[in-house]
């Protein structure tokens, strides 16, 4: 083995000339044509193979966004034409319903009108009927009130007087008593 170099510690750094290279300027002239040279290699490698990759794909994207604005420009005119072809039919459709409803309505008032034309017949020939009854038991019932009255004062006479009337008489007596 071979003897190593004995180890010192000390706490100074190792002096260097000129301090921090990037700023020493014995090193710019180098440092500008690195970079230089670095900057001219990045515009080529950009100018040659990036940028027209970028190019490409920015072309190619707006072309697909043009593509896409016109399928959906031409999914519009499809979709009102279909709208207008599904609400003509549907327009018509409640148009001979409200027709349809219109005349059922008409019929219907018409109906009602005869209904109420035959009832109020009907009643006017119910009322006749019923009226020429009611004369008819007005006239029994008044025949049956003379003759009750008749009878009545038959009665009456004989027993105040003790007389018998004749009908006759008893009849005579009832008309003058109701002023005829």
């Amino acid at each position: 083995m071979q003897d190593a170099p004995p180890i010192t510690a000390t706490t100074e750094a190792p002096t260097k000339s000129g301090g921090f290279p990037p700023f020493d300027q014995t090193w710019f002239p180098s440092q500008i044509f690195w970079l230089v040279i670095a900057m001219v290699m990045l515009f080529v490698v950009m100018w040659r193979f990036a940028g027209p990759r970028i190019k490409g794909t920015l072309s190619e994207r707006r072309d697909l966004i043009h593509k896409e604005i016109e399928t959906a420009q031409e999914n519009k005119r499809k979709a009102e034409a279909a709208t207008v072809a599904y609400e003509t039919p549907l327009f018509e459709a409640r148009e001979r319903a409200k027709a349809m409803n219109n005349e059922y309505r008409d019929k219907a008032a018409a109906d009602v009108k005869k209904a109420e034309v035959a009832a109020d017949a009907s009643a006017e020939k119910a009322t006749t009927e019923a009226e020429a009854r009611l004369a008819k038991v007005r006239a029994e019932a008044k025949a049956h009130i003379v003759d009750a009255a008749k009878d009545a004062t038959i009665e009456i006479v004989s027993r105040l007087t003790g007389e018998r009337i004749s009908d006759a008489d008893a009849a005579a007596a009832v008309r003058s008593a109701q002023g005829g």
